[in-house]
């Protein structure tokens, strides 16, 4: 079984990026992949530049790591209460080739930020939409103050109550280890 990760922003050293690498730590049994937004970056989607340069390679990449494996998670950054553009920018791209670019996987939803929202706006924009475009949400946790209730040196959660609700936030993908 094949689990991808990937947080949904550009930022090389996002929490959201973290708080992904500790999720997907977490299937012992199953091969995981963390991806990184930055080696799919793409001219800024536009119907005329769709026009212009056809699909690009990288976008059809991306949907191939999706078609490969059995579930996802996807940790989201939230910049001014939305999605960031470097995953917007993915996702246009990915769905103007397969409108149903999440085919059907069972998917975590997560989200951060180093205040108490915890990105709470854009994952449940993300929440919401997922299925719309065949993503099977299992489950989904906004986790507040990031550097207030994760433990980096650890990298875990420092509060028991949140790691459980994490861990079982994790665990709606159990059938895949």
């Amino acid at each position: 079984m094949k689990i991808i990760a990937f947080a949904a922003t550009n930022h090389r050293k996002s929490i959201n990026r973290e708080l992904v690498e500790y999720a997907a730590s977490l299937f012992k049994k199953c091969q995981g992949e963390i991806l990184d937004l930055n080696d799919y970056e793409l001219p800024l989607y536009g119907q005329a530049k769709e026009d212009e340069i056809g699909h690009p390679q990288l976008a059809k990449d991306f949907l191939a790591k999706i078609a490969s494996c059995n579930g996802i998670i996807i940790s989201f950054a939230e910049h001014n209460g939305s999605y960031t553009v470097a995953y917007k920018n993915i996702f246009d791209w990915c769905s103007r080739i397969e409108p149903k670019v999440f085919q059907n996987k069972s998917m975590v939803l997560l989200a951060t930020s180093p205040g108490p929202g915890g990105g709470s706006n854009v994952l449940a924009a993300a929440v919401q939409s997922a299925p719309h475009f065949n993503g099977v949400v299992k489950a989904s946790l906004s986790i507040p103050s990031f550097f207030d209730t994760f433990d980096r040196e650890k990298k875990q959660l420092k509060h028991e109550e949140l790691n459980e609700q994490f861990v079982d936030a994790i665990g709606h993908l159990d059938h895949l280890k």
